[in-house]
C-alpha cells in the first residue's frame, strides 16, 4: 500500500474553482483503488507551531500500487479538467508514504 499526503495551498479568491476541481477529481480516485482516507480543512486554531505556511487543505489517500497511482494521475477524464487545478492551486507538498 502507498500513502500520499498532500499539503495543498489555494490561489486568494479561487476557492470555488478548487471546489469544482476537486468534486470532479475525487471520485475518480476509487477507479484505480485507491481511497481517500481523509480531507481535512483546518482552521487557522488548529495549527499549534510551524515554520511554514497553513495549507488550505490536508489530503490523506492511499493506492494499492505504484500503477495504480499512475492510473489515476494519467487518467484522460481527470486530465480534461486539470485547468481547474492550475487555475485554483498555487502549492502543493506531496509526501509519499509505505
Amino acid at each position: 500500500m502507498i500513502y500520499f499526503t498532500q499539503l495543498i495551498y489555494i490561489v486568494n479568491g479561487q476557492e470555488e474553482t478548487f471546489h469544482e476541481f476537486e468534486r470532479m477529481a475525487i471520485p475518480i480516485i476509487g477507479k484505480y483503488n485507491g481511497q481517500l482516507l481523509l480531507r481535512v480543512r483546518p482552521d487557522a486554531n488548529a495549527f499549534i507551531e510551524g515554520t511554514m505556511e497553513n495549507p488550505y487543505e490536508i489530503h490523506l489517500a492511499s493506492f494499492p500500487s505504484e500503477a495504480d497511482w499512475e492510473g489515476f494521475k494519467n487518467d484522460g477524464e481527470r486530465k480534461s479538467f486539470l485547468h481547474l487545478k492550475e487555475k485554483s492551486v498555487k502549492a502543493i507538498l506531496l509526501v509519499k508514504g509505505a
